[in-house]
């Protein structure tokens, strides 16, 4: 064994030595020597022990030194490798170009930070010739996409970890299509990058941008021409105009301030409070715990008390790189709900499809309308479709799926009208696709102020969706787990439930009519017993159907150690026995923890408000 060992640590420390021949920065430089100097075989498997895996949500890590983390050369090493697998796929990059964004994050003690990041990438792009719309400063993540579309490009980069911690960041890809890469670009890329590991000449020079004719900086155009697109779904300025309706606005310490404030004024409206100490971005987000609004009211605390203190009903937050929403209002009893993704997404379908409908007396165009929702979101939409006649369609989890196949559909003549998941994420116009937080906030915002004038607030407009299309009732959560043995233990257990190869056949008193497994390919409701959506064996996905039309799925998270659950009840129109529903899904999901995720014998962390 002891062979093996040394064998290994040797490895290690060459990675390291190599590291020192590259690296120029002098805080990851330092910290990679004196790791080197004190021989700590544990510390250096940490930095070096593997390369970040580019997947196609891109790369999401830690900032810091070595190859397991997000800093100056790896960003260079990524760069590199994109575009070589970016020339060989596009004749005209070096006329096209790439555009990049970033947002505000930054980590002191390794000098990294999401600015110097894309100035890195930059020069990496320029260095071969290639044009690059370097964003001057700090933009939301939908931007990114917005402008590959809108100026043509071949792709685009966002540097942004999103609402993960604080020390992290990540670089996030988009094809020329406008959508977020899916495979298998993931692995051309990451082929690339561990074919072009070593800097080539000037890439550190970042400076040298600057006088370049190959920058360009979109910031004024793109601020301009994106809210000129999406007030094509303004429909009732003049209620904008007028409304009494007082909106607070939480940017949680990212960049979603200013655009929010900006899409307001383009709707006509009168400009949100900002929570004050939230408003400007600070990589610390010292004022939360975890900087994500799906986290629930936490995050919220400083929102609720500007609220009470200026008489506003609505709460808008963001996450730090505003592509997410999630919203509140003040009920009256004075207590606030916060709507989950799923009730939102109810909304927001519901809302966009009255307006279309209402601009729109041609009822054969109803044909060719669509909505797309992720496949662990609530069905709402399928039933909202099937009454009123138009498509819906379920994709994989991800805004990478849903943003492909709405580009593919507009693309044979199609209108997508709306895309949502229930991780808070709302594609409300065609002109980004991605999740937008900025246009879904002004939307909502919009759609309170006209049912404001319905003496109706939101929370009653969605007990009237539920009441025309059937109650949706869903719960989602998850348990953390750092061990992957344990996760897959897990999973395995599932699909040897009853001896070899058989799914559990009842959850407690629950007995499963149905068994849809992603990550091997198997669904037992086709005739061919293969699922028709596409398999992934890298990632763990399991649906099971109930005989009380029950449905949820168990999946593994791609950017966190965390396995999640979704579930669902859906009842006919018309039974509106809401209790007795949410009493018989409390009891699906306990028997799920219990018998699925077993909890205690698996050492599972449970979610903390």
């Amino acid at each position: 064994m002891a062979a093996r060992g040394s064998a290994g640590d040797a490895a290690l420390r060459r990675a390291a030595e190599q590291w020192l021949l590259w690296d120029k920065n002098p805080k990851t430089y330092a910290i990679v020597k004196q790791l080197l100097a004190e021989g700590n075989a544990g510390e250096l498997q940490k930095y070096f022990g593997s390369r970040m895996e580019f997947g196609t949500a891109g790369l999401r890590a830690a900032m810091g030194a070595g190859i397991s983390h997000m800093n100056d050369l790896t960003i260079i090493q990524t760069t590199q490798g994109f575009c070589r697998y970016l020339e060989k796929n596009f004749g005209d990059l070096k006329k096209r170009g790439v555009v990049i964004g970033f947002d505000a994050r930054a980590h002191l003690s390794s000098g990294g930070s999401s600015k110097r990041f894309a100035r890195l990438a930059a020069n990496t792009f320029i260095s071969q010739g290639v044009p690059v719309y370097l964003f001057s400063d700090i933009i939301p993540t939908p931007f990114v996409p917005y402008t590959v579309t809108h100026l043509k490009l071949c792709a685009g980069i966002m540097v942004t970890a999103s609402h993960n911690p604080k020390q992290d960041n990540g670089y996030k890809v988009y094809w020329e299509n406008g959508a977020q890469i899916i495979s298998p670009h993931d692995k051309g890329i990451s082929q690339a990058i561990e074919e072009n590991q070593e800097p080539w000449p000037q890439v550190w020079d970042d400076k040298l941008i600057d006088s370049s004719p190959l920058l360009h900086d979109p910031y004024a155009t793109v601020n301009k021409e994106y809210f000129k697109d999406i007030q094509k779904q303004c429909f009732y300025r003049n209620i904008n105009k007028e409304t009494n309706l007082k909106f607070v606005h939480t940017s949680v310490h990212g960049v979603g301030h200013k655009f929010v404030q900006l899409a307001f004024k383009a709707f006509d409206l009168s400009p949100p409070f900002a929570v004050p100490e939230q408003k400007d971005p600070d990589p610390d987000f010292p004022t939360v715990k975890y900087p994500n609004p799906e986290e629930g009211k936490g995050v919220l605390t400083l929102s609720f008390a500007l609220a009470e203190k200026d008489g506003a009903r609505i709460i808008l937050a963001n996450d730090p790189d505003a592509d997410r929403l999630a919203v509140a209002e003040k009920q009256e009893s004075g207590e606030w709900k916060v709507f989950s993704g799923n009730e939102l997404g109810a909304l927001l379908g519901w809302w966009i499809f009255t307006c279309w409908k209402n601009n729109n007396r041609d009822t054969r165009a109803i044909k060719d309308v669509y909505m797309l929702s992720s496949t662990v979101s609530s069905k709402i939409l399928r039933a909202i479709a099937l009454k009123e006649g138009f498509h819906f369609e379920e994709t994989l989890t991800g805004f990478k799926w849903m943003g492909n196949r709405a580009k593919q559909l507009m693309d044979q003549g199609k209108a997508v009208l709306f895309a949502f998941e229930e991780a808070i994420g709302y594609m409300c116009c065609p002109a980004v696709l991605d999740k937008d937080g900025v246009s879904a906030a002004v939307i909502t915002a919009e759609m309170a102020s006209f049912l404001a004038t319905r003496n109706l607030s939101l929370t009653q407009q969605l007990k009237a969706v539920y009441d025309e299309y059937g109650f949706h009732i869903t719960k989602a959560s998850y348990f953390i787990c750092h061990d992957p043995k344990v996760i897959q233990q897990l999973f395995d257990n599932l699909r040897n439930f009853d001896g070899k190869n058989t799914y559990p056949k009842s959850c407690g008193r629950f007995k499963v009519s149905g068994i849809r497994d992603l990550t091997t390919g198997y669904d037992s409701s086709q005739p061919d017993q293969k699922a028709i959506l596409p398999t992934s064996k890298s990632s763990q996905m399991i649906t099971f159907t109930f005989a009380n039309g029950g449905v949820a799925t168990m999946r593994t998270s791609g950017t966190e150690p965390k396995i999640k659950y979704y579930s669902e009840l859906c009842a006919p129109p018309g039974n509106s026995d809401v209790e007795q529903l949410k009493k018989e899904l409390d009891e699906l999901v306990n028997a799920l923890e219990k018998h699925f995720f077993q909890p205690e014998k698996n050492k599972l962390q449970r979610k903390t408000e």
